[in-house]
C-alpha cells in the first residue's frame, strides 16, 4: 500500500509503514504526518502517529529513496520506550542477578550498543550458571563462587543438556570479550539462543525435581 505525504514542501510516496509502535509496542497501522530529508544519513525521516487509544504518541520511521519519488521503510524507527524481558518464577528464584544483568544487556542491545551488550550477556550467563550450581550444591557454594565458569559447567552441572548448551554459550560469550574471535561464523543472536536453551533446560530440571519431591517413588 502506498502513502503520500509532504516532505519539506514536496510530495513523496511511501511504501510500507512500521507495523509496531516503539512506544506502546502494540501492532498498529500508524498515520504518516510529514517527512524531512536528513542529508547526513541520506534518509527521509517520517513523523508517524500511533492511533492506539492507550498510546497516541508520535515516533519517527526511516525511509530510503528507491526511485521515482518512492521511499521504502528500512525497518528502523526511533527508540521509543525500552522493554525488558520477563523470566519465569524458577529463573527469578535461582538468580535475580541474572535477570538484572540480562535485562541491562538487553537494553544496551536495543540502544544498538552492540560492542558491549555481548559482554553483558556473557556475565549474565555466569551468574545464572553459578547460582544454579549453588542451588543444587549448597555445600559447595564458596568453591563455586571462586571457580571459573567453565569449571562450574564441567564439575557442578550434572544434567548433560544444560552442560552441553551452557558450555557452548560460554564459548561464544568469551568471544564477545576477546580481541580475536574463535567462532567467526557465530554472532550475538547465536549466543542469546544458547542462553535461551540453557534457561529452558534449567527450568525443565527444576520442574522435574519439584514433581519428584511432590510425588516420591515410595508413595503410590
Amino acid at each position: 500500500m502506498e502513502y503520500e505525504i509532504y516532505r519539506d514542501n514536496n510530495k513523496i510516496r511511501l511504501e510500507n509503514l512500521p507495523s509496531k509502535c516503539p512506544n506502546c509496542h502494540r501492532s498498529i497501522t500508524p498515520t504518516p504526518l510529514f517527512g524531512h530529508y536528513c542529508e547526513t544519513d541520506d534518509l527521509t525521516e517520517v513523523l508517524l502517529f500511533c492511533p492506539d487509544n492507550k498510546c497516541r504518541k508520535s515516533f519517527i520511521g526511516y525511509y530510503a529513496h528507491i526511485g521515482n519519488n518512492y521511499h521504502q521503510f528500512i525497518e528502523k524507527t526511533s527508540k521509543g520506550t525500552i522493554v525488558g524481558r520477563k523470566f519465569s518464577e524458577p529463573i527469578n528464584e535461582i538468580s535475580n542477578n541474572f535477570v538484572s544483568i540480562y535485562n541491562e544487556s538487553f537494553i544496551a542491545e536495543q540502544q544498538e550498543l552492540n560492542q558491549i551488550c555481548g559482554v553483558g550477556f556473557r556475565k549474565s550467563l555466569e551468574f545464572l550458571i553459578k547460582d544454579y550450581c549453588i542451588s543444587i550444591n549448597k555445600d559447595k557454594e564458596e568453591i563455586i563462587k571462586k571457580s571459573s565458569l567453565s569449571h562450574c559447567i564441567n564439575n557442578f552441572v550434572s544434567d548433560s543438556r544444560i552442560q552441553s548448551v551452557a558450555k557452548r554459550a560460554s564459548w561464544l560469550g568469551n568471544d564477545e570479550t576477546h580481541y580475536t574471535k574463535i567462532w567467526e561464523d557465530k554472532n550475538l543472536r547465536d549466543l542469546k539462543s544458547l542462553i535461551d536453551l540453557t534457561i529452558h533446560w534449567i527450568e525443565m530440571d527444576k520442574l522435574t525435581l519439584s514433581f519428584e519431591e511432590d510425588m516420591p517413588d515410595g508413595k503410590k
